[in-house]
This record gives structure tokens, sequence and C-alpha cells, in this order.
């Protein structure tokens, strides 16, 4: 291989779940990601727009990483790991997941040109929906 990255690779995000049946179903009924593959009851594949989501149920360490251990967030308000989305009407965007079972911190905050609010997925990963005027 001489380049990296080709214009054919994916980065996929992998995200640690306590329980992979909520969050699947949260992922896809809240967010509208879709289901592109599970393996063993330990992981599935989601696909939103061009974005990968990998969520996986923790584990300890394996010989391809062997002092790492996995696990879902310990505290959901010290995030390490964020995702933006960015929507064409914060507002809008806001009710309807509200009406698809979302849980967001705040309603909609506008500073200058830029309005935004956060949620939550059930293991606490934060996801911003944001809209930005020029």
């Amino acid at each position: 291989m001489t380049d990296f990255p080709t214009p054919d690779m994916a980065l996929t995000h992998i995200l640690v779940v306590s329980d992979l049946e909520r969050s699947r179903r949260w992922y896809a009924d809240v967010l509208g990601a879709t289901l592109y593959r599970e393996y063993g009851g330990s992981s599935a594949v989601l696909q939103f727009n061009e974005a990968w989501l990998l969520i996986v149920t923790g584990g300890g360490p394996t010989p391809d990483k062997p002092s790492v251990t996995l696990a879902a967030p310990a505290d959901p308000d010290r995030p390490d790991h964020l995702f933006t989305i960015r929507v064409d009407d914060c507002r809008a965007t806001y009710d309807l997941l509200v009406d698809r079972g979302a849980e967001f911190l705040t309603s909609p905050v506008t500073s200058g040109a830029e309005t935004r609010a956060f949620l939550r997925d059930p293991d606490g990963h934060l996801f911003e929906i944001s809209e930005y005027r020029s």
C-alpha cells in the first residue's frame, strides 16, 4: 500500500455500551441509524449516512490489545468523545428527536450564529445537534 488513507477507506467509531439491544434500538429508533450487521450478541454495526458506528459490549484484554479493558462510560458528565450532527433546523430536529424518545440536557440554545442542543445515548455518550447560520 502506497497511500493512506485511500478514497475507499472508512472510519468507524467504536462505542462501548452496557446493553447491546437497548443501544441498538436507541440508535435505530431515535437517531435513525440503519443496522448493517450484528456479531454474536456482543456487537452491532450501524450506519448513519456516511458514518459507521460499531457498538460493542465491554471486555477485558485480548492478544491484540493486551493492556486494554473496554467499558461503557463510568461518568456521563466527563465524556472523552462527542459527536456533532450538523442540521438545517436545530429546533425542528430537537422536536423530532424528542418525539422519538431522545432526552436532551436542555432545549436548543442559540449563541451568535449557532444553535445547538446536547443529548445522550443510553450509556451517556454525548451527541450534539448543531445549526449554523452564516
